[in-house]
């Protein structure tokens, strides 16, 4: 079979994808972004594998021989399922293989900007620390996670996670599903407004789409508290980007830690790249998934995919 790598350094190239080479006759590109780039380069492939590359009518009818498509991710929202199930092309993504380091970059976020860790350090390495007469300082307070309301949007398996280190943290959490068929029962589920109302850190974990587009906006970020920290590793058009620029700079809320955005990379035209105050927002270039560990498995996730499809059975399907 020919595999073709579309976009081959998104798991980085410190990471090898030798395993590849065992299943069949394997083409790799560094990135593939256009529509126009898919076409010519998938247009002989049995299987792809792909992680933003756009796959849809347009970058794949003339490619004939496309059996399957591997996502190098669990998310799937650049493949058009309608279509590949039109012409029964399998789609299979890698689940679970990042929940540990997203849920673990949710707190690296959350306490940075809680406990105001960008000023302290800055603090002590500008020589105002060297040139007092004390031995401490904590001239901007902070407060404990314990006795304090975790709220969760996406009890899915990173959500859960989140939940615990809430948990041992000394959190009560709550969480409301965007669905509203969540079947997790060790927590409370709260309707939308309650979630806002009553949760002092918000971390965001659903899938992307029409029900979870925009879910924080103007009006979402306005009833929320004034000391509460919004955390969002799940996508980036889950908060309206210009809306909580706004409530940032009206003080509306405490502050944002962000691994993902409207669009990607950060475009200057997008409000959030003029607030410089790291005690306020944190944004990481959507890194919240790339422990070495995670990206390793995410390779051999999509190996055992394609091995299984090879063999004829399903893995990870999604369609």
């Amino acid at each position: 079979m020919n595999i073709v790598v579309l976009e081959r350094n998104s798991v980085g190239p410190d990471i090898p994808v030798d395993c590849f080479y065992e299943l069949g006759n394997v083409t790799c590109y560094r990135n593939t972004v256009t529509i126009e780039e898919v076409k010519e380069r998938v247009k002989d492939a049995d299987i792809i594998v792909a992680n933003k590359s756009p796959m849809c009518e347009e970058s794949l009818k003339d490619a004939p021989n496309v059996k399957m498509i591997c996502e190098f991710a669990t998310g799937y929202d650049n493949c058009d399922l309608a279509y590949c199930k039109s012409r029964g092309i399998r789609v299979t993504n890698v689940v679970d293989y990042c929940s540990a380091m997203v849920a673990q970059h949710t707190f690296a976020l959350a306490l940075a900007l809680s406990q105001k860790l960008p000023h302290y350090d800055n603090y002590v390495k500008s020589g105002a620390y060297s040139a007092q007469d004390r031995f401490s300082n904590f001239d901007i307070p902070f407060y404990e996670l314990e006795g304090k309301t975790w709220g969760i949007v996406g009890m899915g398996n990173i959500g859960k996670r989140v939940a615990r280190i809430a948990t041992a943290f000394g959190c009560k959490v709550i969480f409301h599903s965007v669905t509203g068929k969540s079947t997790v029962t060790e927590y409370p589920q709260v309707d939308k407004d309650t979630l806002l109302q009553e949760c002092d850190f918000l971390s965001l974990h659903c899938p992307l789409s029409e029900l979870s587009r925009n879910f924080i906006d103007k009006e979402a970020l306005a009833k929320m508290k004034p000391t509460a920290y919004l955390v969002n590793v799940a996508r980036g058009p889950v908060v309206n980007n210009t809306d909580l620029y706004e409530a940032l700079e009206a003080g509306a809320i405490a502050g944002a830690g962000l691994d993902v955005l409207e669009k990607e990379p950060l475009q200057l035209t997008n409000p959030l790249s003029k607030i410089k105050d790291s005690n306020k927002l944190i944004i990481t270039p959507h890194l919240a998934w790339g422990s070495v560990e995670a990206r390793m498995r995410c390779v051999e996730g999509v190996y055992e995919n394609i091995k299984a499809f090879q063999r004829g059975e399903e893995r990870n399907v999604v369609i």
